[in-house]
């Protein structure tokens, strides 16, 4: 096999990986093999060769694929050098208890930010987000949090990209989103009020490292109805606290 073929083969595994990422009852290889525009004995030789190795696993009764437990195991020793999620768990699981809606820790990668923890709240409703997924800088309260703090050329590369319409609610204008940055950077914290997704609001807090460089961000999100504009400030109070602890855990020193 040659260099250039072994890339393609890794390429496609990957893609693979990340179709069967989304779908949570499996897919088969005839599904895989018309969402990747692939032959289907090409599709089944790549699942084989994940299958072997413990990457993908197959349902008995309906042939489908599904991830496999030793991606598990790979992301777990990811999160365990994350020294950020291992010195925020704890203030994370404090913050959710005193303002009983779910709460978040993302890290930015990229145009988007990635959810490293989550602490769901006790209520019965709940959010569509979980680890590993991806939040839309500009349309969320976390990736609002980290944008409002990364230097002027990032923010730029963000908007180059394109800023994606979620809901009516959704900042795509940059002038109106490099404004909206700004009133972020002066008091602190970000809000998505319902620009990522309907009938959820979030409060985000920027988190910092040593040298002041925006590391990460967490979030307290839920319900229109619970999280409602005369509990806004209470909310963005608490997020700010734990925010500048955790801030404080990665050693970060007030100026």
């Amino acid at each position: 096999m040659t260099h250039d073929n072994t890339v393609q083969s890794i390429e496609r595994a990957i893609k693979i990986l990340e179709q069967l990422a989304d779908a949570k009852e499996g897919l088969g290889v005839t599904e895989l093999s018309r969402r990747l525009n692939l032959h289907k004995s090409t599709v089944h030789r790549l699942l084989s060769t994940l299958l072997t190795f413990g990457y993908v696993e197959q349902n008995p009764y309906s042939d489908r694929y599904r991830l496999g437990m030793k991606l598990l195991y790979l992301g777990g020793a990811i999160l365990e050098r994350m020294d950020l999620r291992r010195e925020a768990h704890e203030v994370l699981k404090e913050l959710s208890e005193q303002v009983n809606e779910t709460v978040h820790l993302v890290v930015p990668d990229g145009n988007s930010a990635i959810y490293i923890d989550k602490i769901d709240s006790s209520r019965t409703i709940r959010m569509y987000s979980q680890i590993g997924r991806r939040a839309p800088m500009h349309a969320s309260a976390v990736g609002k949090a980290i944008l409002a703090f990364l230097p002027e050329d990032l923010v730029s590369k963000v908007i180059e990209k394109g800023l994606e319409k979620y809901t009516s609610n959704t900042i795509t204008d940059p002038d109106e989103l490099i404004k909206h940055l700004e009133t972020v950077r002066t008091r602190g914290f970000a809000v998505d009020d319902e620009e990522n997704e309907e009938g959820i609001r979030c409060i985000g807090a920027p988190i910092f490292d040593y040298s002041g460089k925006v590391i990460g961000a967490l979030s307290i999100s839920g319900s229109t109805v619970t999280v409602t504009p005369d509990k806004m400030d209470f909310f963005a109070k608490k997020a700010l606290e734990c925010a500048r602890k955790i801030s404080r855990h990665m050693g970060w020193r007030i100026e």
